[in-house]
């Protein structure tokens, strides 16, 4: 392609691109004179965020930087995830998509139709680019706010950023991918404003066949492609049907289960009550839920319990009450590992009667129930654990069990916590807390990362349970003194490495990898290879500067060779 040939990209009108680079991408004039200096555009970036007092107003602000300056806005993210992360996934994300039809102003992502059925493969053909990883979800329970049809596009697109951000996975290669299988939400099919199909929800058997249809073009067009599912009502029948053929993995199960298990693993340790004597006290027992307690189960296993003394660790409540297998009515089927034949016939209807009767030493919370961890069962936690460990993790926050500073407040300063959401710091006998945050984008960027760098054909569950492990060895020295269950989240990057080497070496382990030239590297080396291939926002400039440069010497060469 000749220099004039070439049309700008988005990443091309960097300010802080040299003259000639301009001149080379023809941005030249199309952005104001002055090379500026990264952090120089920084400074106006936080600027404009704080002019902006509504979360839901910064989510737009930086909706268009990443649409307009894919370089300026990962810089943003990278050096101030912290501030950045809430405000671009959740709990912010959550009313983007309760607003996304309304609030509508650019294409982002791929939508595939159920009207689109037989044709998938030639509406893959308009993404230009070559995609390494796709996050897909069918917007049916986004959250916990439910069925917000493709409104729930706002998933894909901010867990994408984050697979970019946090584990340096190139803009150009991620897809987000909304499948339109209509809506049970009569709200949105009478909202004129809404953008998706009129129709209501398919039938089970309809998004099978179209699940089929699209795993299978996603695989013919990107051979290897990761593909992350995300908020599907049931997301059991699309990872139980794929996971042993393609490349995927499910983050509200898998994802949620390995944050977690890693927090458990430094709790237990910290609590100094030994394995087999935890109580687990589960309140939602639905797809995230069965999840995360699977994989306590495993690490519990891994402890030396057998797995019917690790099952018999959990007591899972759901809104009947705590799952047995007297209870009368059908239970679902992923609650049935775990449902109870030791209750004597008796119902406890409540979790407040659950608790009382089991009296765990662990109390996790997957319900989306705001508050449903009450001052009373806090105190009763404190009670009797020396160290309570309180796991509320629903998302977003006003959905959370219970936040940071009441369980400190009635556990008289016990609680080992980690939450969904962030919650501040908490100021107790003199002494700041830190709240954990068991926030998935501590594992799921790590995982894609590990599995496409290690050309992995499948997502094995030892890759997930690696993840969990890698993070848990993830603390520094004094984050670990300080009694912390997560790392420090500005650290994110260098956790994501960490978690991509772990997910390497399972995938190795288990023989589903494909990338030979890593087999017999050292961790060292291994370290070394994995940060070599992650995207860098801030060496962005440098590298194009580069390239423009070799490719001007390279052209410069070839003409003056025809002359000779």
């Amino acid at each position: 392609m000749s220099v004039s040939d070439r049309t700008p990209e988005a990443g091309n009108y960097d300010t802080s691109h040299s003259i000639a680079v301009r001149r080379f991408h023809r941005t030249h004039g199309l952005i104001p004179p002055t090379v500026e200096d990264q952090d120089v555009q920084l400074q106006r970036c936080l600027k404009q965020l704080s002019r902006r007092e509504k979360s839901i107003d910064k989510y737009l602000y930086l909706s268009g930087l990443r649409n307009s300056n894919v370089h300026v806005f990962y810089r943003l993210v990278t050096k101030h995830i912290k501030d950045i992360a809430p405000l671009i996934y959740t709990p912010t994300v959550g009313d983007a998509c309760l607003q996304w039809s309304h609030n509508y102003l650019q294409p982002e992502g791929l939508y595939l139709s159920y009207a689109d059925k037989g044709h998938v493969a030639s509406i893959l053909n308009n993404w230009p680019q070559h995609v390494e990883i796709t996050v897909v979800t069918d917007g049916s329970r986004i959250l916990g706010l439910g069925d917000l049809g493709i409104n729930g596009m706002g998933i894909p697109v901010g867990k994408l950023a984050l697979y970019i951000g946090c584990a340096g996975i190139r803009p150009e290669a991620t897809l987000p991918l909304m499948l339109d299988l209509g809506t049970g939400n009569k709200e949105l099919r009478e909202d004129p404003l809404y953008m998706g199909s009129r129709r209501e929800k398919g039938s089970a058997k309809e998004e099978e066949e179209f699940m089929d249809e699209v795993m299978i073009a996603l695989n013919e067009k990107w051979p290897g492609i990761v593909v992350q599912f995300e908020d599907f009502k049931n997301p059991f029948p699309a990872l139980e049907r794929n996971q042993q053929k393609y490349t995927c993995f499910n983050d509200d199960i898998q994802g949620t289960g390995a944050v977690v298990l890693a927090g458990i693993i430094n709790a237990v340790k910290q609590s100094g009550v030994p394995v087999k004597e935890h109580r687990a006290v589960f309140m939602g027992a639905g797809s995230a839920g069965v999840g995360v307690a699977k994989q306590i189960v495993e690490f519990f296993m891994r402890e030396g319990l057998t797995e019917d003394q690790a099952r018999r660790c959990f007591w899972l409540v759901d809104t009947k009450g705590l799952v047995t297998n007297d209870r009368g009515d059908k239970l679902a089927e992923h609650k049935i590992y775990f449902s109870r034949d030791d209750n004597g016939g008796k119902h406890y209807k409540t979790l407040g009667e659950v608790v009382e009767y089991v009296k765990p030493t662990i109390l996790m919370g997957l319900s989306t129930i705001g508050g449903i961890f009450s001052p009373e069962l806090l105190t009763k936690m404190g009670q009797w654990n020396k160290r309570p460990i309180i796991f509320p993790l629903s998302n977003p926050s006003a959905n959370s069990e219970c936040n940071f500073e009441e369980a400190i407040k009635y556990t008289n300063g016990k609680a080992l916590f980690a939450s969904g959401s962030p919650f501040p710091p908490v100021v107790y006998e003199g002494k700041s807390l830190q709240p954990g945050q068991g926030n998935n984008m501590y594992v799921f960027p790590g995982i894609g990362l590990g599995t496409i760098l290690s050309k992995a054909t499948i997502v094995t569950q030892s890759m997930i349970y690696a993840s969990a492990e890698a993070l848990s060895t993830a603390l520094s020295p004094s984050e670990v003194a300080q009694g912390w269950l997560y790392p420090e989240l500005a650290r994110i990057r260098d956790v994501s490495v960490i978690v991509a080497m772990g997910v390497i070496r399972a995938a190795q382990e288990a023989g589903v990898d494909r990338e030979t030239r890593i087999k017999g590297m050292k961790d060292e080396q291994l370290e070394e290879w994995v940060r070599s291939k992650m995207y860098d926002p801030h060496e962005e400039t440098r590298r194009v500067e580069q390239e423009v440069h070799s490719f001007v010497e390279d052209l410069s060469g070839r003409i003056g060779g025809s002359h000779l």
